[in-house]
């Protein structure tokens, strides 16, 4: 069974459904010539113009094309969705770490997990590529039902807003719902702030499905009393810095060292760990509150913070940079308040030193252009030195995004350099710095690839910034 025409082969049940791009109606043909044996489609036109031209193939009409796309995705699977425990994470920043961080504690216990998220899915102890945050449910079905024969009991997996609003989600059962955090990002496709936060708020509820048995939730934001009430049939535990059931206190910060005194109703207990910065300390303490909840004790907890490891492209060291006397940063940071957070980490490491912070960043085409200065604004007020670039222009002029990002770098004094080119941005960034300096390169964190109008070409800011390491070494030696 598949939406896509293309993957379809003899026998195969099509569901053509309506989507916000693409109408998957256009294709039942192509799915007809490539061997399907039954068609689903939610357009009432087009089952009557199929069931009067083509009335010998097996036909269905339904009222949601996506609820149907799962509803029989897994009854075909064998009902997966039942043989998982599914722990959820949403939030503008911190899915992908948090979601890493509790698969790292449930396998710390000898569980096998199936893990969905934005840069990596697993399947047991199989990784590979993820091509998006959250799947359609055909494909999320497909990989529970593979978890489930590899002998996984758990999952985990990120849910976008887009998933949420768009239903790819239907039927599948949340025991453990985490909330991150809201600030601004995809009002090109939610139009506004409160939609975006409604979209969030439907994993409290249930898509589908009954609402989660758990609720965790990030106390010091500020949306934490809608996701609140919209968790009203789930038990509720929040979390936060001084706050929350789940309460760091005594927070201490050093690169590559984090360690604060944990407070919960069941008992209180020292944790450390080796990421870094204030942002992983709430990672830490939702992935924490998650794992509680599926079972796990404190002190084991406590034992698997101290082995688990970063994400790729998230406060991601580039390899060599700390032997040419400053540090090479590498982060996916691309909304203005992830900015905000990564360069105050920054900030906090350098400041002892009396160092500087160097950020090259640049912003998304096709994306919310309102948060362009936003970026430029907030970038600028915290860095030293600000080189801009492109990140993924995709359709649009790079110089039109870049003009977009400085009106707000323009309201402050800082020193800034454009340079559309992302690869010589970098070395400009790289090349400006000096011992104990931070370069921060936001963006596009673990991607390997820049989208531009016209080709998708290789890209990946970690070898890029090895390069120009390799480069200076030389000729440094000359």
């Amino acid at each position: 069974m598949h939406y896509d025409s293309r993957r379809v082969s003899g026998g195969d049940v099509f569901v053509a459904m309506r989507g916000g791009t693409t109408d998957g109606n256009q294709y039942i043909d192509a799915a007809i010539r490539r061997g399907a044996a039954a068609v689903l489609t939610d357009s009432p036109e087009v089952f009557a113009e199929l069931r009067e031209r083509q009335p010998e193939l097996a036909l269905a009409l339904v009222e949601h094309g996506r609820r149907a796309l799962a509803e029989v995705s897994a009854a075909v699977f064998g009902h997966p969705e039942r043989k998982l425990t599914l722990s959820a994470v949403t939030g503008t920043n911190g899915k992908t770490t948090t979601a890493f961080l509790l698969e790292q504690m449930l396998r710390s216990v000898g569980r096998m997990c199936v893990l969905l998220g934005t840069i990596e899915t697993h399947v047991g102890g199989d990784v590979r590529a993820s091509e998006h945050t959250t799947p359609e449910s055909r494909d999320i079905l497909a990989l529970f039902a593979e978890g489930v024969r590899a002998g996984c009991t758990e999952a985990v997996m990120e849910m976008s807003s887009h998933a949420l609003d768009q239903e790819r989600l239907w039927g599948l059962p949340v025991d453990v719902a985490i909330f991150t955090n809201l600030t601004q990002d995809h009002l090109d496709y939610h139009g506004t702030m409160e939609k975006y936060a409604a979209a969030k708020a439907k994993l409290f509820t249930g898509v589908g499905s009954r609402a989660p048995r758990i609720a965790a939730i990030n106390a010091d934001d500020a949306a934490a009393a809608q996701m609140i009430a919209a968790a009203k049939n789930c038990e509720v535990v929040t979390y936060g810095i001084d706050s929350g059931d789940w309460e760091a206190s005594d927070v201490r910060l050093h690169a590559g060292a984090t360690s604060f005194r944990l407070k919960t109703p069941h008992g209180e207990m020292a944790l450390e760990s080796s990421l870094t910065g204030r942002v992983n300390v709430y990672n830490l303490l939702a992935a924490g509150c998650a794992a509680y909840a599926r079972g796990l004790t404190l002190p084991q907890i406590a034992a698997a913070a101290k082995t688990l490891h970063q994400v790729p492209g998230r406060f991601e060291v580039v390899p060599g940079s700390q032997e040419a006397g400053f540090s090479i940063v590498v982060d996916y940071a691309h909304t203005d308040d992830a900015l905000k957070n990564l360069i105050s980490l920054a900030r906090d490491l350098v400041e002892e030193r009396g160092s500087r912070v160097i950020t090259m960043f640049g912003c998304g085409g096709d994306r919310d252009r309102t948060k362009r200065p936003k970026m430029g604004r907030v970038v600028a007020t915290g860095s030293d030195l600000v080189v801009v670039t492109s990140d993924n222009p995709r359709s649009e002029d790079p110089m039109r995004i870049i003009d977009e990002v400085m009106v707000g770098v323009r309201e402050t004094s800082v020193e800034c350099v454009v340079e559309p080119d992302r690869r010589t941005a970098i070395d400009v960034a790289i090349r400006a710095a000096k011992p104990g300096d931070i370069v921060l390169l936001a963006g596009k964190g673990h991607e390997k690839t820049q989208t531009f109008a016209d080709r998708t070409v290789a890209f990946d800011d970690v070898a890029e910034a090895a390069k120009v390491l390799a480069v200076m070494k030389v000729e440094v030696g000359k």
